[in-house]
């Protein structure tokens, strides 16, 4: 499974996800967006940010789904955050940053040089598995601890949250986001069934199909596919040019699969190029 997407598409459809997290949250969460954001000069793209309405003010929250080893992710993730906060400090009161990890072991070794950062209140370390147990949890966060329970459990914890979202107080439009979340995570967790198994799966007998399930397997999956494989070949090769982003823009689901595949042999930009040269 992979989280990145999962995590974009999740945060995309209910941004009040990261403060249920955090556990805590500013008096606007409810208009907050998440979004990517670009930096002109130097240029590059950060993927995750959750922006304040731009009548108020507020804090600016960077967020970074780790699930994979990266031991520069501090020194990419303050650099380019503090970058981004500096040109536009005018829009901004504050900022913070959140990474998100399945667990420690997932975490860079060589944290001395940001102690300052990381032991303050403005950096927020999440381990997934040390939050507890699903039923325990909220639904908001037992939702993300979804994304990390093993295949075999995942059934039973989806259709005890979706239970939850019935029985429990929530408003009609939160109980619809936190069942799209639910069969979100498990449309990319069991990405061999069908439409109709997923639905058996989880118990669902509805006339029209979850809206998650729809968008996940069409343009949802492929954008975020597409937004995951992007993020890859810049940590792999740096930045890419236009001409580049428009010819991996312009790739079937299939294509990027592929390319998501071929990427972890890439040491230099040459190499995609290389790549789409011959595969396009």
């Amino acid at each position: 499974m992979r989280r990145d997407p999962t995590f974009y598409q999740m945060f995309q459809r209910s941004p009040s996800l990261l403060f249920a997290l955090l556990g805590d949250q500013p008096e606007n969460a409810a208009e907050y967006r998440f979004d990517s954001v670009a930096v002109k000069e130097p240029k590059f793209e950060i993927d995750g940010v959750f922006l304040p309405p731009e009548s108020d003010p507020g804090v600016v929250y960077f967020a970074e789904i780790q699930f994979q080893k990266d031991e520069k992710l501090y020194e990419r993730l303050f650099g380019e955050s503090l970058l981004y906060f500096y040109r536009n400090s005018e829009r901004f009161s504050d900022w913070q940053a959140v990474v998100i990890y399945p667990s420690r072991s997932m975490e860079q070794r060589k944290v001395y040089p940001h102690r300052s950062l990381l032991n303050g209140e403005q950096v927020h370390r999440i381990y997934l598995d040390e939050l507890g147990d699903v039923g325990s949890l909220s639904v908001a966060v037992a939702a993300t601890v979804l994304t990390i329970v093993p295949e075999a459990e995942a059934p039973a914890a989806a259709k005890q949250l979706l239970q939850r979202t019935r029985e429990e107080d929530f408003t009609a439009a939160e109980r619809t986001n936190l069942n799209d979340i639910v069969t979100t995570i498990m449309v990319y967790k069991f990405t061999k069934l069908s439409r109709a198994e997923i639905r058996a799966m989880l118990g669902l007998d509805l006339t029209e199909e979850p809206r998650a399930i729809r968008e996940a397997k069409d343009e949802g999956r492929e954008e975020g596919e597409r937004l995951l494989v992007l993020r890859l070949l810049q940590k792999k090769v740096g930045n890419l040019d236009e001409s580049v982003s428009a010819q991996i823009a312009g790739l079937s689901f299939e294509q990027l699969e592929s390319l998501g595949e071929a990427l972890l042999d890439f040491s230099t930009i040459e190499d995609l190029t290389s790549w789409l040269a011959e595969s396009t």
